[in-house]
């Protein structure tokens, strides 16, 4: 719980005190006579830059933060129409004080009845796919704030949610008069997700709505109900460390009254219909001709160590008119699910409805008590069962290992994907799901980390009851596939057709230099004419029609170049060796202009992230396209190419484990070797000053920029943004690590820059989101390692952003993040103060 409704917070006074820290032993007081005038010399300092208001960065960086956004483009079911959705820039720090509670791992707004900090989009335009101009919806709310956009399955309609300062709002928008109404004056209920979706008559919404007989916010005791007690029996329950959680009865009143909601149906003449009682609904979901509901309600006893999807509830099956008409399940509390990957809670679980049958239920259930460590051969078994759900369930596919997902084509026709973790193996059956008899054929056997020979994703199209299902050709039996086509060129995107009775696949279409194009949709099977986006490094992503019978190409939008400035910046694959022989990869950019033979050597920023693999070969393939626009956010290490410096992005950092070995076991000397590689390729090809490189990441980024500094003296800096770095504080395991601290104390202790603060002898920076929410990376990470470092003489500076969580977006913190970064590179990389030399008097 962070602000309640009943306490008013002022803007200013958030923005008084930034909570900005430093430590320099430039501060610490020289040995002499005058004592106060060395601690006016410090206040002063102190003073200085300890600034009490948000900063601004430089102009040439503040301006990529305001340039303007490209709208996102949805396509209409029947591919006729485009919607095009504005969406605005950073918010202001005004529109995140507001009321919020984190309860049961979500974070709500209270006055409004859904999550918290939603972004959202601020206006909608209609083309035509191919012709004609963009169209303005009339009858928008004023200052509209949208979400939630999504298409009736005859594309006449689009329904949205607006959110306004006290509510959710259900509109409408009419696709062929081009205007928007508001449907109803029911609070919508979104604390648990999207609060609606389209029946397939195409006239009616069903929709999760907050009760109008709920009452007041329930009031905080003066006096405690008791002492909070919580009881182990004996019985493993591990737990990642999450956020928000439950952690008293008054909690558990606050969830009850937010989370509680009706599920009603409101046709299009805004008729309102009953369908259940006030439960707390946390999924609903439709059968493709509307004639049922499966719905899913949440129920006591709640948990104080896990969140609100591993609370006790009932699946059940309702009518149209909400009458009961099957129990499917009824969970219990799952704390003792196992931490390791691929552990599922006991029983039924996947519900789901079959996309290419009017009311065909399925389901998953373990075979193996849902813990990986227990041997079994099989593991999973995936259910069917049609309306009206009397006869017994249907065993369509037993698998050895985990699974993954369904993708629903036909009677004849499905794909089932099964994973397991340990070993990477991904496998994909074909199976005739209405011929359970038949044995299913295996169509793919891979690994999830070979990009190189992903065979990618079935292209799906819109069922006349609003489903996706597979894009079958009748004539010849195949199915398209698509991907990023990973190579050693870079991403190459492609189109293939996969005959079902030979399993050969046929390319039938692929990006080419010095494009980088994505296939949208198949606009038209016969004579394959195809919706795509092509960009390249300079040149705005825009949608185009491909014939491939033909060999055409047509441009249909015409977005403009939101920075024009980074048009003419280099950008550069670059590949080498780590010293054990793999390969790595990473993005190399470079000023306007820049050449090392005219310009010298350049300050180098690099920002990176690890990746654990099992296999050497799989890390060391190529990722991205050196054709891809240049995009800059929020996060980018880009704005720094404006300002005089290479940007490294995306080096590779892989940690590898083989075999029976674990990655992490050996984190430390793979890191630093990466970073090693990094640094000599930079510097061998004239672009990187060897003692000015600063190295810096986000979240698990940040944690090994600590791990960095502590472990080696490549970089004169660090930046490290909503980092962990005491792993004791996760001990049931972190990013990729399943094993807990006790299980593997040294691995958690020798990854822990907090224990290793003593070794970090060069800056680090360190920002962080006072209201993180990211399991693992508490605010106090942050916190107690600058305290170390500041404790051991080290130079550090902290900077926690209020309101802000894992992921910063209002303005006036991105705003001062770059400021800082901005301040803290150039102080220590790219005008480093040149060291004293103590030999000279």
């Amino acid at each position: 719980m962070f602000f309640s409704l009943k306490n008013k917070v002022s803007l200013s006074s958030l923005i008084v005190f930034s909570l900005l820290s430093f430590s320099n032993n430039s501060f610490a007081a020289k040995k002499t006579v005058d004592i106060k005038k060395d601690k006016t010399k410090i206040s002063k300092q102190i003073k200085n830059t300890l600034p009490l208001k948000y900063m601004m960065p430089p102009k040439e960086i503040a301006d990529l933060v305001d340039a303007p956004l490209t709208p996102i483009v949805s396509v209409s079911p029947d591919k006729k129409l485009m919607l095009m959705m504005n969406r605005p820039s950073l918010p202001s720090i005004s529109d995140f004080v507001k009321p919020e509670f984190g309860l049961a791992g979500v974070r709500i707004n209270p006055k409004t009845g859904g999550t918290s900090k939603e972004q959202s989009y601020n206006g909608l335009k209609i083309k035509k796919v191919g012709v004609g101009k963009e169209i303005k919806i009339s009858g928008l709310p004023k200052n509209p704030r949208i979400n939630f956009v999504d298409w009736s399955a005859d594309s006449k309609y689009i329904a949205f949610v607006n959110t306004t300062e006290s509510s959710l709002e259900m509109w409408i928008v009419n696709t062929e008069k081009h205007d928007a109404r508001k449907l109803s004056d029911l609070r919508l209920n979104a604390t648990n997700g999207k609060p609606f979706v389209w029946l397939s008559d195409n006239k009616t919404l069903i929709c999760t709505v907050t009760p109008g007989d709920i009452g007041n916010e329930p009031e905080k005791p003066r006096v405690p109900f008791g002492p909070v007690v919580q009881e182990s029996i004996g019985r493993k329950a591990p737990s990642r460390t999450y956020q928000d959680l439950l952690t008293n009865p008054y909690d558990e009143n606050l969830f009850d009254h937010y989370f509680t909601s009706k599920l009603v149906s409101i046709n299009l003449d805004g008729k309102v219909t009953r369908l259940s009682d006030a439960k707390i609904i946390s999924d609903f979901k439709p059968s493709p001709d509307g004639k049922y509901i499966l719905v899913e309600k949440i129920h006591k006893p709640y948990s104080y160590l896990v969140p609100i999807y591993r609370f006790p509830r009932k699946i059940e099956v309702l009518d149209i008119n909400g009458n009961l008409v099957k129990n499917m399940a009824d969970l219990p509390l799952a704390e003792e699910v196992s931490t390791s990957f691929g552990a599922v809670e006991e029983g039924r679980r996947e519900f789901g409805w079959r996309a290419d049958k009017p009311a065909t239920l399925y389901w998953v259930e373990a075979q193996d008590k849902g813990d990986p460590n227990v041997k079994a051969k099989i593991r999973d078994i995936v259910y069917t069962l049609p309306s009206p759900f009397k006869a017994k369930p249907i065993s369509l596919i037993s698998l050895s290992s985990r699974f993954k997902d369904v993708v629903w084509g036909s009677n004849k026709l499905a794909m089932i994907s099964e994973y397991w973790w340990k070993t990477r193996n991904e496998k994909t059956w074909i199976t005739p799901p209405d011929f359970p008899q038949f044995k299913a054929k295996l169509l793919f056997d891979r690994s999830s980390e070979d990009a190189y020979n992903d065979p990618g994703n079935p292209v799906m199209k819109q069922t006349s009851y609003g489903t996706n299902v597979l894009d079958i050709s009748e004539k010849d039996q195949s199915i398209y596939l698509t991907g990023k086509g990973a190579s050693i060129e870079g991403d190459r995107p492609f189109l293939d057709k996969l005959n079902l009775k030979n399993l050969e696949a046929t390319r039938l279409w692929r990006s080419t230099a010095p494009y980088y194009e994505n296939m949208i949709k198949i606009l038209d099977q016969d004579s394959m004419t195809l919706l795509t986006k092509i960009e390249s490094v300079n040149k705005q992503p825009n949608y185009y029609i491909r014939s491939l019978s033909k060999k055409t190409i047509n441009q249909i939008t015409d977005f403009p170049h939101p920075t024009p400035q980074l048009a003419k910046i280099k950008k550069q694959l670059i590949s080498y060796k780590r010293d054990d022989g793999v390969t790595l990869n990473a993005t190399l950019y470079t000023p306007e202009g820049y050449t090392p033979e005219k310009d010298g050597r350049l300050p180098v920023f690099m920002w990176a992230y690890p990746r654990e693999f099992k296999d050497a070969a799989a890390a060391g393939q190529v990722s991205g396209s050196p054709y891809e626009f240049i995009r800059i956010f929020w996060g980018s290490p880009l704005f720094w190419v404006t300002h005089g410096y290479a940007i490294l992005d995306g080096p590779a950092m892989p940690i590898i484990g083989e075999g029976d070995k674990e990655p992490n076991d050996t984190y430390v000397k793979q890191l630093v070797a990466s970073a090693k590689a990094a640094v000599d390729e930079v510097v061998r090809m004239g672009v990187g000053d060897k003692d000015r490189i600063a190295v810096g990441g986000h979240s698990y980024g940040a944690f090994m920029t600590a791990n960095l500094l502590a472990h080696s003296r490549l970089f004169k800096a660090g930046i490290a943004r909503s980092g962990a770095y005491n792993r004791t504080l996760t001990p049931f395991g972190f990013q990729s690590e399943e094993r807990n601290f006790w299980k593997a104390p040294n691995v958690y202790s020798a990854m822990s820059p907090f224990n290793n603060a003593d070794k970090i002898k060069d800056p680090l920076l360190l920002i962080h989101g006072i209201a993180d929410d990211n399991p693992g990376t508490f605010p106090l990470q942050s916190e107690r390692l600058y305290n170390a470092i500041k404790g051991l003489g080290g130079k550090s500076r902290l900077v926690m952003l209020p309101n802000e969580a894992h992921h910063y977006q209002a303005r006036e913190s991105v705003m001062h993040m770059l400021w800082e970064m901005t301040e803290w590179l150039d102080k220590y990389v790219k005008n480093p103060e040149k060291p004293v030399d103590k030999t000279k008097k």
